[in-house]
């Protein structure tokens, strides 16, 4: 007689790609791993003492600042991005620029420039007085912190607004013109509705900024959970209060990322793909006049005041001989950290991009959402967890190159997966399948014919995090090794000894650095 047996239960089939994936995801929740665990040192009366002394006052500071931020970017960013979409006008190209141009110009720039531009003997306070006959207005406040993040931010809602509007259809608004709506009923009842989930994505990358601000809060003095779980760190040494700190900030901004993605699932529209897109209408001469100088005063103080205000100060400096080999080091520094962040990045990102793209899964999107860690976690908190990994496990590093540069592979990780991954979708499977078939392994596969056909993202991927890498200052300050200056450092440590001959050049270097990010950024403008 044959005896049934019940056969063994198979393990889960795990590809290599999968299984690097893995391993990628693994390495990129380390700070936050050693985060949990290090607030987890915490008891309860540290927790109350936290409570009772920091966490209200941290809860209204950066919450209050958030909402206003948004709010401040929601006017910039929608006001510009519906003018330049719906009126041809002069310079509008121009116009287009002009509004992008403040990514390139780090938060702890702006913060820089205005508290040196707002002085009784700087440009806009000699201004002030002269108009108003008072001394010029204070910086150091929310209303002045406000005024700096909005600058900073309001690019990210403007383009995501602009990219929907440049999709709008006409259809809708012409039948709610025929029900008798005016253009301030189709704005409100129909446009405004259409643009909430652009408007959303943009508050929320704007929100997300203003959460792991560091350098603007930290010049301007105004007291957030970046700022205070730095100066835990650096100052008092306490590593588990900063820990405690990181783990409500990261909760608050987890709250804040579920309720973004409810609301905005909620708002769904499917446009025809027949229906006919809007074209801008020429603009009058006054409409002209009044588009140019809202836009116009926008540049004025996001883009125009602060270039110049570089270029005036970095000319001094090239005169007086202070652009020395010391400043080239600098240079050198920061590109160093920056090609070698990129490059790591994105042989780090491509496993988990591309097993996302070809296995979709609940297991690939786990991997997606654990390797966005780097958006939740600011950049002292990423150092935090790198730095107590090291420490704890490889101590022979600490204090090296190599430490700095995994933080800034953590931090931007994110950047350089979803750049891959959305060029990873637009390769037809057939065609690997194809390379398969001809009998070409899965390395020979990849290297032949997956890598060329992604290079587009795989190089957007790059220059993304190349440009953030030479931005990011929290991170850099809490791991560089002894006597290793970046341009971000440079300026932070001047711009605290009020030496401006020598901060002007190293902003200025930053935002010729970061120029690339503009022609990425744009070209689907100019396919349009």
């Amino acid at each position: 007689m044959m005896s049934l047996t019940a056969p063994h239960p198979r393990l889960p089939h795990i590809s290599l790609r999968g299984a690097l994936a893995f391993g990628v995801v693994l390495a990129a929740a380390i700070p936050l791993m050693y985060v949990i665990i290090s607030s987890l040192g915490l008891d309860l009366a540290a927790w109350q003492g936290l409570w009772n002394n920091r966490l209200p006052g941290l809860f209204w500071n950066t919450l209050s600042l958030a909402v206003l931020v948004a709010a401040g970017c929601f006017v910039l960013g929608v006001s510009a991005a519906w003018w330049i979409s719906r009126r041809e006008f002069p310079g509008r190209r121009l116009a287009t620029w002009l509004m992008v141009m403040p990514l390139t110009i780090p938060t702890y720039v702006f913060a820089h420039i205005y508290t040196v531009l707002m002085e009784d003997t700087g440009w806009l306070g000699q201004l002030w007085v002269a108009l108003f006959g008072s001394a010029p207005p204070e910086l150091f406040n929310i209303a002045g912190i406000t005024f700096i993040l909005t600058l900073a931010g309001f690019s990210y809602v403007f383009l995501l607004v602009q990219d929907a509007l440049s999709r709008s259809q006409q259809d809708l608004e012409e039948a709610a013109r025929i029900q008798g709506a005016t253009p301030g009923q189709v704005f409100w009842r129909i446009n405004l509705p259409l643009l909430r989930p652009a408007i959303a994505a943009g508050l929320a990358v704007v929100v997300l900024h203003v959460l792991s601000d560091f350098g603007a809060v930290s010049m301007l003095r105004y007291q957030t959970f970046t700022l205070s779980i730095y100066l835990q760190m650096n100052g008092r040494f306490d590593f588990n209060a900063a820990a405690g700190l990181s783990m409500v900030l990261v909760a608050l901004s987890l709250t804040f990322l579920v309720l973004e993605r409810f609301f905005r699932n909620r708002q769904r529209y499917y446009g025809s793909g027949r229906a006919r897109r809007i074209l801008p209408r020429r603009a009058t001469r006054f409409e002209t006049a009044m588009i140019w100088l809202w836009l116009g005063l926008i540049a004025l103080f996001s883009v125009i005041l602060p270039v110049t205000w570089m270029m005036i100060w970095s000319w001094d400096a090239w005169l007086d001989n202070l652009i020395d080999a010391k400043f080239w080091g600098y240079v050198r520094n920061s590109m160093t950290v920056s090609i070698a962040a990129a490059s790591i990045t994105i042989v780090a990102a491509l496993p988990v991009a591309l097993y996302h793209a070809r296995q979709r899964s609940l297991i690939s999107q786990s991997f997606l959402y654990a390797s966005s860690i780097g958006f939740v976690l600011p950049g002292p908190v990423i150092a935090l967890g790198i730095l107590a990994f090291v420490l704890a496990n490889v101590p022979l590093i600490y204090g090296g190159l190599l430490v700095l540069v995994l933080a800034m592979v953590v931090r931007f990780l994110p950047l350089a997966i979803h750049a891959q991954e959305s060029a990873a979708q637009q390769l037809t499977p057939s065609i690997e399948q194809a390379a398969r078939s001809l009998g070409a392994g899965p390395w020979e596969s990849l290297r032949r014919v997956t890598l060329p056909m992604i290079r587009g993202g795989i190089v957007s991927a790059w220059v993304l995090v190349f440009i953030d890498t030479l931005k990011e200052l929290p991170a850099t300050l809490l791991l560089r090794p002894t006597g290793f200056d970046t341009l971000p450092v440079r300026i932070w440590i001047e711009a605290s000894e009020e030496m401006l001959e020598l901060a002007a050049p190293a902003a200025l270097m930053l935002v010729v650095g970061t120029l690339p990010i503009l022609w990425f950024l744009m070209r689907p403008e100019r396919s349009r």
